[in-house]
């Protein structure tokens, strides 16, 4: 199985690599358009801020390629929110992916969010043997509202999407290469879609 990272510079990579190579497989950190193409299974990882994200995105033409994958496809934390309609971070213009907006919690909560807090009402096959009320590990001040293509929820200031899927297309606001076994399993479905 191939497997690619995408590589456009808004990542923590290293931890993704580590946690596919403990689940016994090995990925390819890349941002040419034809090698993610030719992947089984593709990553989009992100941190940082969105509107420099998604400019390292547009120089590399990885904005438009990334809509057309018909692969499964992960994006993990803020390459979820880059993968939803616009995020109030920076004003950005994301991917469209998913319909929904991403939103600032409001000053009454500490922001970011980070730390652990767990996910409920899960429905996806990304899910297979997780139980309700799992711990994931987080680090956000922007999220997702709950809308139809939320798979799992979480409760911070207000319930919200902690994970999103549209056909071959899934995101988790939490970091599944650092939330232990639990997260490492929910890769491991990931790969097994």
């Amino acid at each position: 199985m191939k497997i690619v990272i995408i590589n456009y510079g808004a990542g923590n990579i290293q931890s993704i690599l580590f946690a596919i190579e403990r689940l016994g497989y090995s990925a390819v950190l890349t941002n040419n358009p034809e090698e993610i193409k030719a992947a089984d299974k593709v990553i989009f990882p992100g941190v940082g801020e969105a509107s420099y994200a998604m400019k390292m995105l547009k120089e590399s033409g990885l904005d438009t390629l990334i809509p057309t994958l018909k692969q499964p496809v992960l994006g993990i934390c803020l390459g979820m929110q880059l993968m939803c309609k616009h995020t109030q971070e920076g004003d950005t213009t994301g991917l469209g992916i998913f319909d929904v907006d991403v939103i600032k919690f409001t000053p009454k909560v500490k922001v970011p969010q980070m730390g652990w807090n767990q996910i409920y009402n899960l429905k996806s096959g990304l899910f297979e043997g997780i139980t309700e009320n799992e711990y994931m590990y987080l680090v956000h001040s922007f999220y997702a509202p709950l809308c139809d293509e939320a798979i799992a929820t979480t409760n911070y200031e207000v319930e919200y999407a902690s994970a999103l899927e549209n056909n071959n297309f899934y995101g988790t606001q939490f970091h599944p290469e650092k939330s232990g076994d639990v997260g490492e399993k929910i890769l491991g479905n990931f790969l097994k879609l």
